[in-house]
């Protein structure tokens, strides 16, 4: 299924659900392969990314291995070495309850495209299902969206164990994956 990108889409479904969605962004790891707690360095750009998208109203921040500040609400995990799968139960739990879905943001993907979020959750709006994820290439990325109904079977593995409905983010360009220093973009540099 192709999504179109705006702030709103268009001719949602009868049932859709106009309620705001959550983000939950992702930064409890160690960042073992970077050397150094590097959601520190890029959370307030993809916070910055994540405000310019039309569709999230509650924004939340899932701390776990480091400390952090961050100008959004932030949770401690205590469970955060279980995986990340923990983590996002941390957040999701966290959530009003009457939040009808989550995006999940990673706080490695500096390059997040405020559009791509916007074209996920409106494919979920849509109708597209309770799993829904950007695609690069074909191949899934972030963010994704997880309708309340599978909230609950999230595993430690993360939500990359449920299977989503693909939406071709192609044309926005992927959201960046930092592990390492050496993949850092350059004005962090």
């Amino acid at each position: 299924m192709r999504a179109r990108c705006g702030r709103r889409m268009r001719g949602l479904a009868a049932d859709a659900d106009p309620r705001p969605v959550a983000a939950v962004v992702l930064a409890a790891g160690a960042a073992t392969r970077f050397g150094a707690p590097k959601q520190a360095l890029l959370l307030a750009e993809v916070l910055g990314r994540l405000r310019e998208s039309g569709e999230i109203g509650e924004i939340l921040v899932v701390a776990g291995a480091y400390e952090l500040e961050a100008d959004a609400r932030l949770v401690r995990c205590g469970d955060w070495e279980l995986g990340p799968g923990a983590s996002l139960r941390c957040g999701l739990r966290e959530l009003a309850a009457d939040t009808p879905a989550a995006a999940v943001i990673l706080a490695d993907g500096p390059d997040l495209a405020p559009a791509a979020v916007d074209r996920v959750v409106a494919a979920w709006r849509a109708g597209a299902g309770d799993v829904v994820a950007a695609s690069y290439g074909g191949a899934r990325g972030h963010p994704v969206v997880l309708g309340r109904a599978v909230w609950a079977s999230v595993p430690d593995e993360g939500a990359r164990a449920l299977e989503p409905v693909l939406v071709p983010c192609d044309d926005l360009g992927g959201p960046g994956d930092v592990d390492r220093p050496e993949d850092l973009p350059d004005r962090f540099r």
